[in-house]
């Protein structure tokens, strides 16, 4: 019979469990919360180099077999913890294109803006690159799902007539989330709390419908190019 896992105390909310048992007892949601707040609190401490399942587990209060029994190695406990700090349907539908796009590319600078991006997604990636079958969890459980909810605010903006038909979504897709990725991989500049405001605008300076542009400068009495903002859209 299973060894049954440690039961934490009371007290903490509980998330989305990445994979359910088919069968036998519940699973803990509790330890899967422990585990992955204890995998992000180490990933900022310690980076993804020094992270172990060890620590892990004593951080969680658990044990080794029963991280293993959740995540069969520490890449895919790594994979799981950013999904849970990232999101993975980060893109909300308020009826405002831009605005929309703006607190799904955020999500990005928020989970990337400390430490913890520079010191785990570098390495992360090199392990994908020689790893198909991981990098194929990393993009099943992270990138497709939030791409896919960005594509959707996209093809929003174009049937309300704020987007051009003949936009490239999949090109306005890489050029949102670019930037981001680009300075949490090279460190040249910093993420900082106004980066996704201000890609978004620049990508929706290049692809807005004059309908778009019009009721923008009106609603936010922007005398000055709006492809390069001051200060975040009102939402």
């Amino acid at each position: 019979m299973a060894t049954p896992d440690p039961v934490l105390p009371e007290g903490r909310a509980t998330r989305t469990a990445p994979e359910a048992r088919s069968a036998g007892r519940p699973r803990d949601t509790r330890l899967d919360e422990a585990i992955l707040t204890a995998t992000q609190e180490l990933l900022e401490e310690a980076g993804y180099p020094g992270l172990t399942m060890e620590a892990v587990a004593r951080r969680a209060g658990t044990t080794k077999p029963a991280i293993r029994r959740r995540w069969p190695s520490r890449q895919h406990l790594v994979i799981a913890a950013l999904a849970d700090t990232m999101g993975t349907a980060p893109t909300p539908d308020t009826g405002c294109t831009h605005c929309d796009l703006i607190e799904g590319i955020d999500t990005l600078s928020r989970a990337f803006g400390g430490s913890l991006g520079r010191r785990t997604l570098p390495a992360l990636m090199a392990d994908l690159a020689d790893d198909p079958a991981l990098d194929r969890v990393f993009t099943e459980t992270i990138f497709h799902p939030r791409r896919a909810t960005t594509e959707a605010a996209l093809r929003r903006g174009v049937e309300r007539g704020d987007i051009r038909p003949d936009a490239d979504i999949d090109l306005l897709l890489d050029m949102l989330g670019a930037p981001t990725y680009h300075r949490v991989l090279f460190g040249h500049l910093p993420v900082t709390d106004t980066l996704a405001h201000d890609v978004v605008m620049t990508v929706m300076g290049g692809a807005a419908t004059p309908s778009w542009r019009e009721h923008y400068q009106s609603h936010h009495e922007v005398t000055r190019d709006f492809s390069q903002p001051r200060a975040r859209a009102g939402r």
